[in-house]
């Protein structure tokens, strides 16, 4: 992510409030079951942190990664407030040096800030970063999303594909890819009708 994106976010992030809620995001809340026990777990782009506190609160050994600091900040009060610990670190995920191996699951929610060629590096990325029988949780906007205007990117090729994800990662079996439209209530930037789609991957044991 560039310096200037960074920047972005930051001031996207300023203020007490929390930009996309403190409750975690209902794909993740309805897979989270998915995991085993006390699961080595990556959030990517964790944002202000409501996904990784939630994790750590089923007793998972959680891993956040965020550029933005302020962002970061309001993620480890979010962890007091809850009396979880979460290991969480500021990076830039485009420059950030990935484990390979090192997870048991992968959870990146609505991770649509790179283009088409970044996007399928940290795809890469992400699915190298799984341990043997590790699953990948992945949702974000669809096309559809455009005319809805109810959060997430603006430009069409930072949009999730249905055919795209089909094949996008070619080590990992596919248990679950589907798009559908749903009503979202997470803080402020998502409300209302959305165009979802859903992947959940495992690589094989």
């Amino acid at each position: 992510m560039s310096k200037a994106n960074i920047r972005t976010w930051e001031e996207r992030f300023e203020g007490d409030g929390y930009l996309f809620g403190t409750a975690p995001n209902a794909f993740l809340a309805r897979e989270a079951g998915r995991l085993g026990p006390a699961s080595r777990v990556l959030c990517v782009a964790d944002g202000e942190g409501r996904n990784s506190t939630f994790l750590a609160g089923l007793g998972h050994d959680v891993h956040a990664v965020e550029a933005a600091a302020n962002a970061l900040a309001k993620a480890e009060r979010l962890a007091a407030e809850r009396g979880v610990a979460v290991r969480f670190e500021q990076a830039d995920l485009e420059d950030w040096d990935w484990p390979v191996a090192a997870y048991d699951a992968v959870v990146a929610i609505f991770i649509q800030f790179t283009d088409p060629a970044g996007r399928a590096r940290m795809f890469r990325q992400m699915a190298d970063a799984l341990a043997p029988g590790g699953l990948l949780l992945l949702e974000g906007y669809g096309p559809g999303q455009l005319a809805y205007g109810t959060g997430g990117p603006k430009a069409l090729d930072h949009l999730y594909r249905v055919d795209e994800l089909a094949t996008a990662f070619p080590g990992l079996d596919l248990l679950l890819l589907d798009e559908y439209d749903a009503v979202l209530d997470e803080g402020p930037r998502h409300q209302g009708m959305s165009a979802l789609v859903d992947l959940v991957a495992r690589r094989p044991a």
